[in-house]
């Protein structure tokens, strides 16, 4: 019985650590595709002033639980939103559509290999 708390207590512990690294790794990740992001938006957003591709940036990432992460990505200037989606009179000039969808595939799969790497395969 002793031997099989050991090795429980053994897991829980090689589980932790390899929580803590899935965390720092995931933490890696996405930080990475979200400097890819705000990058690919600011080559392909439209530019008359230079203001709004000037204010294409991302938020600190910060954790919202033990297990959730989150960043912004996006225009601070006021009129992206009616940039990238259009208006009654302005047709949309999408820009951060496409730049997140040019980037979450490649997001998803580093996210599930560190998940396999972390469940040991």
């Amino acid at each position: 019985m002793g031997a099989n708390i050991s090795s429980l207590e053994l897991l829980y512990a090689d589980l932790g650590g390899a929580s803590k690294r899935v965390v720092e790794m995931s933490k890696v990740v996405i930080k990475k595709t979200a400097l890819d992001i705000e990058r690919n938006a600011k080559a392909i957003v439209p530019v008359d002033t230079g203001n709004l591709k000037n204010s294409i940036g991302h938020s600190d990432m910060r954790m919202l639980s033990s297990e959730h992460l989150q960043v912004d990505i996006g225009p601070t200037a006021n009129y992206g939103q009616y940039v990238e989606f259009g208006t009654s009179v302005q047709a949309p000039q999408a820009f951060m559509g496409p730049s997140l969808d040019r980037f979450s595939g490649q997001f998803e799969q580093a996210m599930a290999q560190l998940g396999a790497e972390a469940l040991g395969g």
